[in-house]
């Protein structure tokens, strides 16, 4: 005979049934992100960064070598228009430069500054902040496991995770 603390299946921490079924994985996946989206942006106001500014910075720190306005736009996978505005807006906070391409004087190259790589640095440790707040949950194995899970999966796969 089935224990009736245990017949309606395993139980939530406050004691109740748990008889719900879990959400689709990619609805786990995306509230993962959120979660993480949603730190990252309270970290990274007091930093003067929006997260499409604080992309931009990662994917010019990622290798650190200048980049051409279109080949930014395209490893971040919008429009040129956009790169525009945004590097219009580091290059007034002092974030980023733009220089002549000395390999083709049609186009202009976005270097990062020292006080770029330095907001960098401080973005990325908060990221790290807000990612670590969130997988403070999980065992130091199960981080190992997630991130190699998540490794197989990644999209942009030709540059290493940073957070």
């Amino acid at each position: 005979m089935a224990d009736p603390a245990t017949a309606a299946g395993p139980r939530a921490d406050d004691g109740v049934p748990d008889t719900a079924e879990p959400p689709p994985l990619g609805e786990l996946i995306g509230r993962a992100a959120r979660a993480i989206h949603f730190q990252s942006r309270q970290l990274l106001a007091p930093l003067g960064l929006t997260p499409a500014a604080a992309r931009a910075l990662r994917t010019l720190g990622y290798p650190d070598r200048p980049m051409r306005m279109v080949d930014l736009a395209e490893r971040m996978h919008v429009v040129p228009r956009t790169v525009t505005t945004l590097v219009d807006t580091l290059e007034e906070a002092g974030l980023v430069e733009r220089r002549p391409d000395p390999n083709d004087r049609r186009s202009t190259l976005v270097h990062l500054t020292d006080r770029g790589r330095g907001r960098l640095d401080d973005m990325l440790e908060a990221r790290r902040t807000a990612a670590g707040e969130l997988l403070s949950a999980l065992t130091p194995d199960e981080q190992l496991q997630m991130r190699r899970l998540l490794a197989k999966l990644d999209l942009e796969g030709s540059r290493p995770p940073r957070c």
